[in-house]
């Protein structure tokens, strides 16, 4: 049983190969008469199968990325050193099967060549001439191939035997299933500041000092860049942009649909299936003996299955006139609509609306002007590009151009200006002095190169130019503790006997939580706080912003072993420990008998590979 599922693999893996050939890997021959690359025990390692291999390789991880990896690339990465690491293990294994006297006969080989697809005809029986095609496309005789798919159910034979005994271990999985799945339900509460009755007393010159010092980050100015750039936006050039009436006449025009709106409706319709049905419905609306909202229910309808929202009289065909001529809030039909008969509702009417061509005409040449002055920026680029390139400074690009020059003290914080735009950040925060300036553009169209004149260190500040913050920031951890030593008092009283609702509080409950369970609006770690509480306790917390809860941990639930999720993820747990120790047995049985084979590589014959994919 281990041969036959091991060759099923096989199967696919020789299918990729041919594949591979036949995409034009053909026969290498890159060591003159030279054909093998190793040697492992008694089993030799052939350098077309090296080659082939790695080739596999390089075009699988082209593939991946999305673009043509260079096999320098590759090898930078580490890829030949892993193939032939695999390539290695393999003939490891094979040497051991061969040692042990593991073979299969020539029935099973051959059952094995007859239903490889790749060697079957167009009747679907196997081909002799196409076994012989594809093997000659990558390099192997007929007896070269058998003799490797007899090692490969070999091999097979001897992995099935290293993990063929590892059973899944139940105390793992329910050790962890117990973790996972435990559930808790627990009482809890916000804290409102409101609770904190006395003021929070003025601080001391002695307070403010040891904030100060215990909180330095808070007062550093981080690594800062003196930066000059040279800059072009749109708006720059907007009052130089020069802009014709038609061409503003002509942009109004074409977006008259945004500046002129018809006089529109907010309609209900009530689509029926016949004309009596709905002629019956209007005499009842009519003689006052049902509303609309009474029809549209006795449908089996919501009111919002009949709103057509706002609509021009274009819109509504031939129903349109009677419509439009209907007050607000009457019921008017049936109208032919190209669904049925249907009474419709005129719930508002919405008068028409114009802007002029004067009340448009800046916002028109803003647009204009802009699009103008983008492209203007855009057809710099390359110039720009080139005074760079002829080395040109950021001040001779001003000088030589109509970019603005500028400077900035750069670092995290600093968002204004030119520091607005994602493209600068980015660039800033990696250039270095020294770097060669280069052209980059920015969102709206404009433009930008920095120079990077100076770098200060992060340095801290002096307390007395950070007085403000220094206060701001005891105030609010002053605030912030008072109202957890609030709800460490409240706990205390909750410990005594004392429920939430004497507390003043609002309890709320939640049930069955798991260590994957969210509850918003909760402080940061609410979650790992009751799994690391005992049933029956209580506790507050807090987090950084201040908000502050009181938990009370009321049942603590193992798992339901009758839940369809916990069985499901008792037999995922069970799968995963049973693979993780067959991985492990069979690493550290493979190392083993790695240690104890004689391993020998031709470097020459290994460089000659790399050389031809290179």
């Amino acid at each position: 049983m281990a041969a036959s599922k091991g060759s099923k693999v096989f199967v696919w893996i020789i299918l990729g190969l041919l594949f591979v050939g036949l995409m034009g890997f053909g026969t290498v021959n890159l060591s003159g008469s030279a054909t093998r690359l190793g040697t492992v025990g008694e089993k030799d390692i052939s350098i077309n199968r090296y080659y082939r291999t790695l080739s596999e390789q390089l075009n699988a991880f082209s593939a991946q990325v999305g673009t043509t990896v260079s096999f320098t690339q590759a090898q930078s990465l580490g890829l030949d050193r892993q193939v032939l690491n695999d390539l290695v293990n393999q003939r490891v294994l094979d040497n051991a099967a061969f040692e042990l006297g593991l073979s299969v006969g020539d029935e099973r080989v051959r059952e094995q060549v007859l239903n490889i697809s790749a060697f079957q005809g167009f009747d679907g029986k196997f081909d002799r001439d196409a076994y012989r095609d594809a093997l000659s496309r990558i390099g192997e005789s007929e007896a070269e191939f058998e003799a490797s798919l007899r090692e490969e159910m070999a091999r097979t034979m001897v992995q099935a035997a290293i993990i063929g005994g590892v059973a899944p271990s139940e105390a793992y999985a329910d050790l962890l299933l117990g973790y996972i799945s435990e559930r808790r339900d627990v009482t809890y509460a916000f804290i409102d500041p409101a609770l904190v009755s006395a003021p929070i007393a003025e601080p001391t010159e002695a307070d403010l000092t040891a904030y100060y010092e215990a909180n330095p980050e808070e007062f550093t100015i981080p690594e800062t860049k003196e930066i000059t750039y040279a800059w072009l936006t749109p708006e720059m050039l907007m009052d130089k942009v020069e802009v014709d009436e038609q061409a503003l006449r002509d942009l109004y025009e074409e977006r008259s649909a945004d500046y002129i709106f018809p006089e529109r409706r907010l309609v209900e319709r009530l689509i029926y299936g016949d004309a009596a049905s709905a002629e019956a419905a209007i005499a009842r609306v009519t003689a006052g003996e049902a509303t609309f909202e009474d029809l549209v229910a006795e449908r089996g309808l919501a009111m919002t299955d009949t709103d057509m929202g706002d609509v021009a009289i274009d819109d509504l065909g031939a129903a349109g006139e009677t419509i439009f001529a209907a007050e607000t809030g009457a019921v008017v039909g049936p109208l032919d609509t190209d669904l049925g008969p249907a009474l419709f509702r005129v719930n508002a009417i919405l008068a028409a609306e114009e802007t002029t061509f004067e009340e448009a005409r800046d916002d028109l040449r803003a647009e204009l002007a802009t699009a103008r002055a983008r492209r203007q920026i855009t057809d710099t680029v390359e110039s720009l590009t080139d005074l760079i390139a002829g080395g040109a400074t950021i001040e001779d690009l001003v000088e030589r151009s109509d970019l603005e020059l500028g400077t900035i003290e750069f670092n995290e914080t600093v968002i204004d200006g030119i520091a607005a735009y994602d493209s600068f950040r980015t660039a800033a925060a990696s250039a270095s002095i020294g770097d060669y300036p280069e052209i980059i553009e920015m969102a709206d169209g404009g433009v930008f190169a920095l120079r990077v004149d100076a770098l200060r260190e992060p340095a801290l500040q002096e307390q007395a130019d950070v007085a403000d913050a220094v206060l701001a920031g005891w105030q609010e951890e002053a605030a912030s503790n008072a109202l957890f030593n609030a709800a460490e008092a409240l706990i205390a009283r909750l410990e005594a006997g004392e429920s939430y609702a004497d507390l003043g509080l609002v309890p709320m409950r939640e049930t069955d939580l798991t260590r994957r369970s969210f509850i918003e609006g909760t402080p940061v770690g609410f979650g790992a706080a009751i799994f690391n509480m005992d049933q029956g306790t209580s506790r507050s917390l807090a987090d950084d912003t201040g908000l502050t809860v009181v938990i009370t941990l009321d049942t603590i639930k193992a798992p339901d072993l009758n839940d369809t999720d916990t069985i499901a993820q008792r037999a995922s747990l069970l799968e995963q420990s049973a693979a993780g120790l067959s991985q492990d047995l069979f690493d550290a049985t493979l190392a083993t008998i790695r240690k104890n084979t004689e391993i020998t590589l031709d470097q020459a014959a290994i460089n000659a590979v790399h050389t031809q994919l290179q």
